[in-house]
């Protein structure tokens, strides 16, 4: 093999959100997590859409009334940007059965335009931030059945404050149980040749139980197009790939 030195079904509508806008993971995750689900079951939600509540007060949609003098909530500070002009992030890890997925978001918080192609290079690290041997591969085909990555060439340009992502996938199998499994903590990016890598670390770890590789797509453009600060998370996969 080719080595690079790099919460459960409770969260999991939190975590496909940007992955539903753009890739097919989503469905792929959610059909892992609940195979019997049905589609009335889907129907049977109200007021509600994609698991979360409906917005109330005197703007939304339901019209329902504001709590009066509720207390504004101060907008968390941004995290100071690096030399490198982008700001890497890891997002929370997608468990559904085996598969695992997760999204790394870069965000342009310098003055130039970021430039960036296909994929990024990754290193996954155990506690002790040293490398793990793992494969890395360039799309998500062989660890499940919907691929959704752009590939190789598809190049973005980010202006200051746009945000692209990469999406991982993963499998926690242990088919050896004389083989030790390999967890790691923290994953190191670097976004493109020539730029500088960061270290992250992922709201969950990287259990590759002995399956020894990752996924991942290529960098893309997050749906919100770096208008909406909060971090995209990881998208949603479907049927195990054989």
């Amino acid at each position: 093999m080719t080595v690079i030195p790099f919460r459960h079904v409770a969260v999991l509508a939190a975590t496909v959100a940007l992955l539903a806008t753009g890739c097919g993971l989503s469905e792929e995750l959610e059909r892992e997590a609940d195979p019997g689900r049905t589609a009335s079951a889907q129907g049977g939600r109200s007021g509600t859409e994609g698991g979360l509540s409906a917005p109330t007060g005197p703007d939304s949609p339901t019209g329902g009334p504001a709590r009066a003098g509720a207390p504004e909530v101060p907008e968390a500070a941004s995290p100071a940007c690096p030399a490198s002009g982008a700001r890497i992030e890891g997002g929370v890890v997608s468990a559904a059965m085996g598969l695992r997925a997760m999204s790394v978001t870069l965000t342009n918080c310098g003055k130039d335009t970021y430039r960036l192609k296909g994929y990024p290079k990754l290193r996954v690290l155990d506690e002790h931030r040293e490398p793990l041997d793992v494969q890395i591969l360039e799309g998500t085909e062989p660890i499940m059945t919907r691929d959704d990555d752009p590939g190789a060439h598809h190049s973005v340009s980010l202006k200051r404050g746009q945000q692209a992502y990469t999406v991982l996938a993963w499998r926690n199998t242990v088919t050896d149980t004389t083989t030790t499994a390999v967890s790691g903590t923290y994953l190191k990016v670097t976004p493109a040749p020539g730029t500088s890598p960061s270290t992250v670390t992922p709201e969950g770890r990287i259990d590759l139980g002995n399956t020894g590789r990752i996924g991942t797509t290529a960098w893309q453009r997050s749906p919100a197009d770096g208008t909406d600060s909060s971090r995209p998370t990881a998208p949603a996969p479907s049927t195990p790939a054989s």
